[in-house]
């Protein structure tokens, strides 16, 4: 093995998780920060909980309110053209609604 192609290996490295939980492991880099370890991960605990890093569940809810308003818009359209259709179409169905 050529001797400086291979990063350095630490015994005890640091893995430190955003819910305070360390624990040691072999790794090429000194200390690694997680935001999920076994002690907090959903999976584990059997607790249900979103973990939401990227605002996903954010974005979706906004996709939903968008999409809201444009059924409503639909309805409300669908709705004048059927206001739309209900008067005479023609000059024998005006002259037939007066008798």
């Amino acid at each position: 093995m050529k001797a400086s192609i291979h990063p350095a290996y630490f015994e005890q490295a640091q893995v430190m998780c955003v819910c305070g939980n360390r624990f040691t492991v072999g790794s090429t880099q000194e200390v690694i920060h997680v935001e999920l370890c076994s002690n907090c991960h959903p999976f584990y605990t059997g607790e249900q909980r979103f973990v939401d890093t990227a605002s996903r569940i954010q974005k979706f809810q906004k996709k939903q309110e968008i999409a809201k308003t444009y059924v409503s818009k639909k309805v409300k359209k669908l709705e004048d053209q059927k206001q739309k259709d209900q008067g005479p179409k023609t000059l024998r169905e005006m002259l037939e609604s007066l008798k």
